[in-house]
């Protein structure tokens, strides 16, 4: 890839950086091997990987809907790859693309960030991943004065809708095919003959349609699904004003900046279509109007088998059965009329009894049984509890690691949701509280894209 898709830049240090918190197992992953003041150097950007030169990408998207005919890596940048996968610091200073911006990222996004990342790895949602978890002293300007933090990312590629779409926006089909060859000879080499580029773009709305499926059905609710924050693996990617359906919501709205709900969490499927055909407009010099029509026409397809299928697991229907829909429809319409809790409810249907013990799910529950007895298997709670999470990333423990981190200098509760979140489904004795609703304090939490 020539310098067309990117400039080099040059990283500007914080001040008195420290390390937070390393993900150990992504790191031996990696087959990382530095000292620890080194790997403080380069997760800082103080030092070059390897003497790499760091680089950011130059993008466009439809934010909000509308076109931005330029954006790009104005806080990121990569600074190398290791193992098949890229390194990528985030607010590391400006770049070429920060549009006046700092080019920093603040300590408490960086944490949300952080522990979301090991959350949807945990889920078994793909996603890029965090590395390190850096702070420092340099004070950062938002609506108050911030400490100054970085967060090294890894993926395999971050290489967006958003690249597409700036070139095609400048009539530069050959550029267009120039990414597009790149991507399917690094992530999609089983692409190839005179169909490559149609085959392409049905692996993207695949791995996106998968993606989506399971951010429904674990309640994850991205808050900013521009295209330009839409990967081309179907990863996960650019966690900003995030949040997991606590109380049970169809319309629930993440992003206090998002007024007329075009993020809302029920909308993330017609959003991710939507965003999927802005990608083949993006490809018509390489696949013709027809051909694009009939990719994106196996969306739906895609998304109702994989969330189908992680639904009725959750459930713990062993069997096919056509009333399914209408019994997890019935359990969803109790748990939004009552203000349940949709994780905690989920997590509880593999113990009956106690269910059984709810007033509200009464009625509910005798269909359950009715049904459950159908599939006679002795794996049911097993099953429901390998995917249904005891842990997930509630808005008030971020706030509460992120309280602690700021105002104490105390980074112990970051560690400990990092190996709950880790293993999302484990029971980890003696942890239960991390299992409880939202306390009073934490009601009107809400969350922008300040960061």
């Amino acid at each position: 890839m020539g310098e067309e898709f990117f400039s080099p830049i040059t990283t500007q240090p914080l001040n008195n950086t420290f390390l937070i918190h390393k993900n150990q197992a992504l790191y031996d992953q990696l087959g990382l091997d530095f000292d620890e003041k080194t790997l403080l150097k380069i997760a800082s950007g103080e030092q070059k990987f390897e003497g790499t030169q760091p680089i950011a990408s130059i993008y466009a998207g439809h934010q909000f809907g509308h076109f931005v005919p330029q954006l790009g890596d104005g806080r990121s940048c990569l600074i190398g790859q290791v193992s098949g996968y890229e390194l990528s610091l985030k607010g590391a200073g400006t770049t070429p693309y920060s549009r006046g911006a700092d080019g920093r990222a603040v300590l408490r996004s960086s944490i949300r960030e952080y522990l979301c990342s090991i959350a949807m790895k945990g889920l078994n949602i793909a996603t890029t991943e965090a590395l390190t978890l850096v702070s420092s002293d340099t004070e950062v300007y938002r609506e108050n004065i911030e400490p100054g933090s970085i967060v090294m990312r890894v993926a395999p590629s971050h290489v967006r809708f958003g690249h597409f779409e700036l070139f095609a926006s400048r009539g530069q089909t050959a550029q267009v095919k120039q990414l597009a060859d790149f991507v399917i000879e690094h992530y999609y080499p089983h692409c190839q003959g005179e169909s490559r580029y149609v085959d392409f773009f049905n692996e993207v709305v695949k791995h996106t349609a998968v993606m989506i499926a399971r951010w429904q059905a674990q309640g994850f609710s991205h808050g900013v699904m521009n295209t330009d924050n839409m990967s081309i693996l179907g990863l996960t990617i650019d966690y900003g004003p995030f949040g997991f359906l606590e109380t049970y919501n169809p319309k629930f709205v993440c992003n206090h900046s998002d007024h007329e709900g075009r993020y809302a969490f029920e909308q993330q499927p017609g959003i991710a279509l939507w965003n999927l055909a802005r990608l083949g407009d993006s490809l018509e010099s390489l696949i013709d109007a027809k051909q694009s029509k009939a990719v994106l026409d196996n969306y739906q397809a895609y998304l109702v088998k994989a969330y189908s299928k992680l639904m009725r697991q959750k459930f713990g229907f062993i069997k096919k059965d056509d009333q399914d829909n209408v019994l997890i429809g019935q359990f969803f319409e109790v748990l939004y009329q009552n203000q349940k809790d949709y994780t905690n409810s989920l997590r509880q249907l593999s113990d009956i009894d106690q269910l059984s013990k709810d007033t509200d799910f009464t009625d509910w529950i005798e269909l359950y049984h009715k049904r459950i007895d159908q599939d006679k298997s002795s794996d049911r709670v097993e099953l429901m509890n390998s995917v249904n999470p005891k842990y997930i990333l509630r808005n008030y423990l971020a706030e509460e690691a992120i309280r602690e981190a700021q105002d104490q200098k105390r980074y112990d509760k970051i560690a400990t949701l990092f190996e709950l979140l880790r293993k999302p489904f484990d029971e980890h004795q003696g942890l239960e509280l991390y299992t409880n609703e939202a306390p009073d304090w934490a009601q009107g939490l809400s969350v922008s894209c300040s960061s």
